[in-house]
């Protein structure tokens, strides 16, 4: 085994190094930790605030789906946890398994045993299990420890009669308490949910994780795939690679590719799958653009794509009329609003693409069927279908790519010009109809 070790390739070593770090959320987001702007320096300081001046606080961490709430949120317990090993407890609840208000305190009280070695009750009511969590604050505040509540998928805590956060909040309003209860979820409106007798109680801190800009997504990059001076790697090697790397990242090309990939998937989560080191020929031992360019190809949702390509004439028109919506700000819309914006773009163009009533509403059933669009909630089941607003489930960037592609885009009006305005899709959207139809000509 030793011989085998001395044996692999550097590019070998690389490779395996670099698999580990993409595994390693801690790695990942250390960078933040050298900023004070950043949302795991403000968020470390509220805990830490908590901790060490014996005080209450409440947060909720916003963002969409990968953009890392979850995992600054582990980076920053690790480190406190590491830095008041005996201070700080950390009860952990997940919306989705613990929404209910009797299995939510439930767990809480479980949790609070297994931590503080007492036995645990499984017959115990709502109230004795809420007592119990109030006595519990209540003597570790006493202690001075503090009690850190996790509340992940904060949004369905926040559905009910929201007892649960009710009697949390209420119990963190005693002045022996010392907690801090963080909310996690992906709905920017969540507060908005809360009863008004949580809302009370609620210190209305939120940090925001927006997705990251292109000067950030390269530093994440850079920070991940660069190879460290001081490992077993040659040194050598080590240089060459990261000499590489540098050059790949300043490449206009490189700065288009991560452009195009961010039009598609905009969250740290998205990124960290968005990595060529699979795609690293190990014979060449080094990164290439290439595989930035097959990593890109490989992570284009290609069901949205082949769905786009099979549209037909009147389906694309549909999508970019809503396109076109969203660009002029208005984000909600339904099949009569879609109809308007084709109507002025038929009538300004003076295409021969005219369709009745009824043909054009099956065209719009269809595009909910394919999934290119959805209804915004589930409210008006009892509406009619062409009543009910909608919105895009797909890019700028992947109409654009399912225009290229589409065998149906037609050779006049706007969807011809889209195939023209590739390289500049934002431009395109912003276009009047009359700019549209004499850039075909």
């Amino acid at each position: 085994m030793g011989r085998e070790k001395e044996k692999e390739k550097p590019s070998e070593k690389a490779l395996n190094l670099l698999r580990s770090r993409l595994a390693d959320p801690n790695f990942i987001f250390k960078p933040l930790s050298d900023s004070p702007d950043s949302n795991y320096s403000k968020l470390k300081f509220i805990i830490s605030t908590s901790v060490t001046e014996a005080c209450n606080n409440s947060i909720l961490l916003l963002g969409p789906r990968g953009s890392g709430k979850v995992a600054v949120l582990e980076l920053v317990l690790s480190d406190l946890l590491q830095q008041y090993p005996d201070v700080i407890s950390v009860i952990r609840l997940n919306g989705l398994l613990h929404s209910d208000d009797n299995c939510a305190l439930k767990e809480i009280a479980r949790q609070l045993c297994m931590e503080h070695q007492l036995l645990f009750s499984k017959v115990a009511s709502f109230d004795d299990n809420s007592q119990f969590m109030i006595a519990m604050l209540r003597e570790c505040g006493l202690a001075h420890k503090t009690i850190i509540f996790v509340l992940d998928e904060f949004d369905f805590f926040a559905q009910g009669k929201q007892r649960l956060l009710y009697s949390l909040l209420d119990a963190m309003q005693s002045v022996n308490s010392q907690s801090v209860v963080i909310g996690v979820s992906c709905r920017l409106d969540v507060d908005q949910l809360l009863e008004k007798r949580v809302r009370s109680r609620f210190s209305h801190r939120k940090l925001l994780f927006l997705s990251p800009s292109k000067e950030d997504t390269e530093r994440f990059m850079e920070h991940i795939l660069s190879l460290p001076v001081d490992s077993s790697i040659p040194q050598n090697y080590t240089a060459e690679f990261n000499g590489r790397l540098k050059k790949i990242i300043s490449d206009e090309r490189f700065k288009e590719l991560i452009t195009t990939y961010l039009s598609f998937n905009f969250t740290i989560g998205h990124l960290v799958r968005f990595q060529a080191v699979s795609y690293m020929d190990l014979d060449v031992g080094f990164l290439s653009l290439e595989n930035f360019k097959t990593a890109l190809s490989s992570n284009q949702r290609q069901s949205k794509l082949e769905c786009i390509r099979d549209c037909s004439i009147l389906e694309l028109y549909m999508l970019v009329c809503m396109k076109r919506l969203e660009v002029k700000e208005q984000n909600s819309y339904n099949f009569f609003s879609v109809m308007t914006e084709y109507k002025s773009i038929h009538d300004s163009s003076q295409t021969s693409d005219n369709y009745a009533a009824n043909v054009c509403l099956r065209a719009f059933e269809h595009l909910l069927q394919r999934q290119l669009i959805s209804f915004i909630d589930n409210k008006g089941h009892n509406q009619s279908v062409e009543f009910r607003p909608v919105k895009l489930l797909i890019s700028s960037a992947e109409l654009h790519q399912g225009l290229k592609s589409s065998h149906q885009c037609p050779p006049v009006t706007m969807l011809r010009a889209a195939r023209t305005h590739l390289e500049n899709p934002s431009a395109f959207w912003l276009l009047t109809p009359q700019h549209l139809y004499s850039v075909m000509h």
